[in-house]
């Protein structure tokens, strides 16, 4: 699970309180806002087996390309291990997919062999957009393809999980994000081929809690 602080009122505080959450689980990435990573990779500095995340084109996907290459390569200079970054969604709804591949693969080319995550927005897409999305953001290098930011209404559906499972195969790895707040989605949408969970700080917090409550753990 990847654990989020990146809503717009998120504060200094939250900040600390994400990262002492993340050492506590011994999570797989923390994630905050471009403004915030110095500090939160200061603070999980003494926890070398939690990665710490950066944001890119987040939340509209909609800067130019060079904004994106920009962001990625001063968050990598920084010390994030992973990056998400928000596809072009305007483009890919209006077709222009080469243009929005192109978006992608700039940003892979930037993060030089470090995971990228491509996401979707899924709300605001039909699913054959949805599948044009994740095709194009496997062949452009992503490592995964993500549901949504958080932002939006809605984010990651039993039903968008699968068709992305479907599209992209074994070439690249599935982030379910926005609205998951409970273990027993977690746990539906393992069934579902998801690896890599991203959720905000108190859905998290339960999760976990939920998580630890269950000695013997969950059967798959």
């Amino acid at each position: 699970m990847d654990l989020s602080a990146v809503r717009a009122d998120v504060d200094l505080d939250e900040v600390h309180e994400l990262a002492d959450v993340c050492k506590q689980y011994n999570c797989v990435c923390a994630f905050v806002m471009p403004c915030y990573t110095p500090l939160l990779v200061e603070l999980l500095s003494d926890a070398p087996n939690v990665g710490v995340g950066g944001v890119v084109g987040f939340p509209s996907g909609a800067v130019s390309t060079e904004i994106k290459v920009a962001e990625a390569r001063q968050q990598i200079a920084q010390g994030v291990n992973e990056l998400d970054m928000v596809i072009n969604v305007g483009l890919l709804r209006s077709g222009r997919l080469a243009e929005a591949e192109a978006d992608i693969r700039a940003v892979v080319e930037a993060a030089e062999g470090m995971p990228v995550k491509v996401i979707l927005e899924a709300h605001y897409l039909t699913d054959q957009q949805i599948i044009l999305g994740s095709e194009i953001s496997v062949r452009a290098g992503a490592a995964f393809v993500k549901t949504g930011t958080g932002w939006a209404p809605t984010g990651a559906t039993f039903s968008n999980v699968e068709l992305i499972v479907q599209t992209v195969g074994e070439s690249a790895h599935v982030k379910a994000a926005g609205g998951v707040r409970d273990l027993d989605t977690v746990v539906a949408m393992i069934r579902r081929g998801v690896t890599r969970f991203g959720v905000g700080l108190s859905s998290a917090q339960q999760i976990l809690d939920a998580c630890a409550a269950l000695p013997d753990g969950v059967e798959l």
